[in-house]
Formats: C-alpha cells, sequence, structure tokens
C-alpha cells in the first residue's frame, strides 16, 4: 500500500505533489544540461532574530543560546546563535530549489564547524562533484558561509549532497 501523499508548493511555488514526482518528471534539473564542476545558484539570508525564533517554536528546541543574549554572552558569544540545524535548513533549501522536487534530494551528510550570529548574511553553495549516467544521480559538495570580520567562515563545511537528476 502507497504512503501518504504530500500535497503542496514547491520551492519556486509550482504546485507539487509527491506521488507525482517520484518518476522524475517534477526534476527541473535535467542530467544533460550539467556538469562536473558546475556550481548550483546560492542562496542567500539575513539572519534575523524573528526567524530564529520562529524555528526554536517550531523545532522545540528552547537552548538559550538561541533565545537569551546574556546567556550566549556569558559563555563567550556576542549574543544568541542560530540553531545548526536552521543552518541545515537553508543549505537543503537551496538544494531543494535548485532541484525543483524535495525528493529528488537522496542524502545529506553535513558537518558542523561554526556559529552563525543574527544578522549575518548567511549563503548556501554547492558544486557538482561526480555525474552517474546509469543513475542520473549526482554528488555535490555543499557548504554554508558568512563572512565575519573580512573573513570567509564556514559554519556547514566537507559535506556532501546525492541527488537524482530529470
Amino acid at each position: 500500500m502507497p504512503g501518504p501523499r504530500r500535497v503542496g508548493r514547491d520551492g519556486r511555488g509550482r504546485p507539487f505533489d509527491a506521488a507525482l514526482a517520484r518518476d522524475g518528471s517534477d526534476v527541473t534539473v535535467r542530467f544533460q544540461d550539467v556538469s562536473v564542476g558546475e556550481e548550483i545558484p546560492s542562496l542567500s539570508k539575513v539572519v534575523q532574530r524573528e526567524e530564529v525564533q520562529a524555528y526554536a517554536d517550531a523545532s522545540g528546541d528552547q537552548n538559550p543560546l538561541h533565545q537569551d543574549d546574556a546567556f550566549a554572552r556569558s559563555v563567550g558569544f556576542p549574543g544568541i546563535i542560530a540553531h545548526g540545524m536552521f543552518t541545515l535548513a537553508h543549505l537543503t533549501k537551496a538544494l531543494t530549489d535548485w532541484l525543483g522536487d524535495p525528493s529528488a534530494l537522496l542524502q545529506l551528510k553535513v558537518q558542523f564547524r561554526a556559529v552563525v550570529f543574527m544578522d549575518e548574511t548567511l549563503v548556501a553553495k554547492g558544486r557538482i562533484d561526480e555525474l552517474d549516467p546509469a543513475t542520473r544521480q549526482a554528488r555535490l559538495s555543499v557548504w554554508a558561509e558568512v563572512e565575519r570580520a573580512g573573513e570567509r567562515v564556514l559554519p556547514i563545511k566537507n559535506s556532501t549532497a546525492l541527488v537524482r537528476l530529470g
């Protein structure tokens, strides 16, 4: 018996039905149109306190590092920090926006390496490292970065994604 259908909108606002997407018809990136070394479109956002609070409420993660500036300062940060999973969600959105079909993201392995502060511009990026014509899959290096004090900092690095292409 098939699982429940997931119906809604994809990252580009188009109608999405996961039951229909499994055949690759909703994947907008075609295998023949990409090449090794190509970067996916980056996705940028300024991290805002309200979004971090909304994430804390939705996830149930009420750790004071993400809520209380005084607490965050008491452990050496200049103020609250974004959840690691908030940063991962942004990276995931960059991938699924590019693919056009969330079910085409088959695997994501990440390493969290640095924190993200409020009002920093978080940029999610990726690059195609391998293409498998037999499976129409691609393996990508993926990362998230911020600029801090004139230096590039990588909150997520040494990470990979496996995706299915149309």
